[in-house]
């Protein structure tokens, strides 16, 4: 149950930010302005349960990328970092931070989950999906080409019918929890985590792609240097 308008309205940005980029920091601007949100919290996870470990394309370690995420924020003084996810041991899944976010407060304003419409698609197949949608809002960014107009496109099928859609297609509203779906349309940057990655390796130049603030941390980390041959690129999601 939420508590008075009066309390701050949430959003919670969650991610591997394998490095954070200026597209992840655009889309949460768009989302907390579109949405009339007070803040957002970025949530970098420890240890993504949908990602696929490549020992080729290693995922940095998570106190270095919970220190690219605090100094690319920190001039705005709407985005802020919760450690949930870094200090918990084991998987990350998304039930359980938004779990132990609402205990945090049981009386403070329902969260705003933010999420792309791919991986909304795919939370049917996340840990106990039926009741990530009753703990949270979720915001489901959108962006052209292709842009999703229809939330029933793209909803899970198993909580399908748990939703009442509104007459645009746009919104939806949890039937028992009140919580809502709502598609919030973003710019589209073609800016990837797995290009700023690929470029690294190629020894190619990623500023304007990242914030200046941590554009030289990236690259002094050697995080991201080649592990093939040289010059030898590859694609991965």
């Amino acid at each position: 149950m939420t508590s008075g308008r009066n309390e701050p309205r949430v959003g919670l940005f969650g991610g591997t930010f394998n490095p954070i980029h200026l597209g992840h920091l655009r889309a949460a601007e768009e989302v907390r302005e579109a949405l009339d949100l007070d803040r957002i919290l970025f949530i970098p996870s420890r240890t993504p349960p949908h990602k696929r470990q490549d020992p080729l394309d290693p995922i940095a370690p998570a106190e270095r990328r919970l220190d690219w995420v605090e100094r690319a924020i920190a001039a705005h003084k709407a985005f802020s970092i919760d450690r949930i996810e870094i200090d918990r041991e084991g998987p990350s899944y998304l039930v359980d931070t938004l779990e132990a976010i609402r205990d945090r407060d049981p009386r403070a304003r329902r969260p705003v989950f933010i999420v792309g419409e791919d991986a909304f698609a795919e939370m049917g197949e996340w840990r106990d999906p039926k009741k990530l949608f009753v703990l949270a809002d979720f915001a489901i960014m959108t962006r052209p080409p292709g842009q999703l107009e229809d939330l029933a496109e793209r909803i899970p099928r198993i909580v399908e019918a748990d939703f009442e859609f509104g007459g645009d297609g746009r919104s939806a509203r949890h039937r028992e929890a009140g919580t809502r779906l709502e598609l919030v349309s973003i710019t589209a940057l073609d800016i990837s985590s797995s290009r700023i990655r690929r470029a690294c390796r190629a020894n190619r130049s990623i500023r304007f792609l990242v914030p200046e603030s941590i554009h030289e941390a990236i690259l002094e980390s050697g995080e991201f240097a080649s592990l093939r041959g040289e010059g030898e690129e590859y694609e991965h999601g």
